[in-house]
């Protein structure tokens, strides 16, 4: 008999939107459920199109979403951002975890 009380695994799914910075100084932004597993896709050439030629990328921003449909609309959003505004998201983030550092 099955423990209705247990959670699958696949119950419960997190997504990001990320942007990663490629080698070349452009910025590209995507979403996934496993962050880690997607930059290091990224990073073998088994990510996007876009980033293959432009490797090694680094992560320099990613916020979660709640589902992957929310996931997709920030993408949009974020996509549609001049890239002053992309650069201004990944210093925010660097700024809040550098102090959440500093507190530690």
């Amino acid at each position: 008999m099955a423990d209705n009380n247990r959670l699958d695994d696949h119950a419960i799914e997190h997504w990001f939107v990320y942007i990663v910075e490629c080698a070349d100084g452009t910025f590209y932004t995507g979403i996934t459920n496993h962050l880690e597993r997607r930059i290091d896709q990224h990073n073998a050439g088994r990510g996007a199109r876009y980033t293959r030629g432009r490797r090694p990328v680094a992560l320099r921003y990613h916020e979660n979403q709640r589902d992957r449909s929310n996931a997709s609309t920030r993408e949009r959003e974020i996509k549609a951002l001049p890239r002053r505004e992309k650069q201004k998201l990944r210093d925010r983030k660097f700024l809040s975890f550098s102090a959440s550092l500093a507190r530690g």
